[in-house]
């Protein structure tokens, strides 16, 4: 996510606040079991925006002994959490007081109360999402939105996506609820809507965590990226052939691992000026790309 990120996420931070002190008040007077999920989903937004800036602040701490490659992969822990946090506190309690309700129905009360609120949280949060988009698109152009998904290295703007596209999706599924809920007067539907949010924020939530799986195991930089570095490395003049060459995505940063055979050269100290030309020429040439082991060797 760029530098600009944080600022972001404290908007939708306040925005998310504002959303849950309105469901609050909704699902309190109304009686409403869909908009009270509702309601404690926006709230565990509001602790997952928390997470994700205490977890920037923890990703740019400096390298040390102990880690000397830095913090960068520390936002990856925290978006695990955030997904787990959207799972049990947004997912699994929604699915709790929907067949809580079941059981004891309770009949709505101004619904129409429920159903402006639901519209205007729709509003915002369509307006987050284009925003989130356009983020995306903007670094990924012609990409669809699923490759985006399964390729991005962004634990943090993947999560901010998911949690948009959850919110959006459950907001839909609360308002038409209770709309049916008004008008039959059975307050089944109210139940099941909130069941209905409960699972959507659950598989969605399992679907991010499992993404965020990947990267904390070890993923490689971006395919684009990866293919990018290996046809700059095989295109020196310098190098002869590149017999391995791995990438690892590292927070924002990339560490590049390169195994080649070089050209000939007349002493060892010449070879090594020009892998310090391309190690220079690399990074100059991905920003990105923080830490460069090049191994001159032999094609076996």
């Amino acid at each position: 996510m760029k530098e600009e990120s944080p600022k972001a996420i404290f908007y939708a931070l306040a925005a998310n606040l504002g959303i849950a002190l309105c469901k609050f008040a909704a699902a309190a007077f109304t009686g409403s079991g869909a908009m009270f999920a509702e309601a404690i989903h926006s709230t565990a937004d509001c602790g997952n925006q928390i997470l994700l800036l205490f977890g920037l602040r923890q990703a740019r701490r400096p390298a040390s002994p102990l880690h000397p490659l830095g913090a960068g992969r520390e936002i990856y822990f925290y978006s695990l959490l955030v997904a787990l946090l959207l799972f049990f506190v947004g997912g699994a309690f929604s699915v709790y007081e929907g067949v809580h309700r079941l059981f004891v129905r309770e009949p709505l009360s101004h619904a129409y109360i429920a159903l402006g609120v639901l519209g205007v949280s729709v509003v915002l949060e369509s307006l987050s999402l284009a925003g989130a988009v356009k983020e995306i698109r903007k670094g990924n152009p012609g990409k669809s939105m699923w490759r985006w998904f399964r390729e991005t290295r962004e634990s943090e703007l993947l999560v901010v996506a998911g949690e948009d596209v959850a919110a959006l999706l459950g907001l839909a599924m609360a308002f038409i609820a209770v709309l049916l809920t008004m008008v039959t007067g059975n307050p089944v539907y109210d139940a099941l809507g909130s069941i209905g949010v409960g699972v959507l924020l659950m598989v969605i939530a399992w679907l991010v965590a499992r993404e965020v799986k990947s990267m904390i195991v070890g993923e490689s930089a971006s395919p684009e990226v990866r293919r990018e570095v290996e046809a700059f490395v095989r295109g020196r003049p310098e190098v002869r052939g590149v017999i391995s060459l791995i990438t690892l995505q590292w927070g924002k940063d990339v560490v590049v691992a390169v195994q080649a055979e070089m050209v000939e050269y007349a002493s060892g100290r010449a070879m090594v000026d020009a892998i310090n030309v391309i190690e220079a020429d690399l990074q100059a040439r991905f920003p990105q790309v923080k830490w460069v082991f090049f191994e001159p060797d032999v094609a076996r």
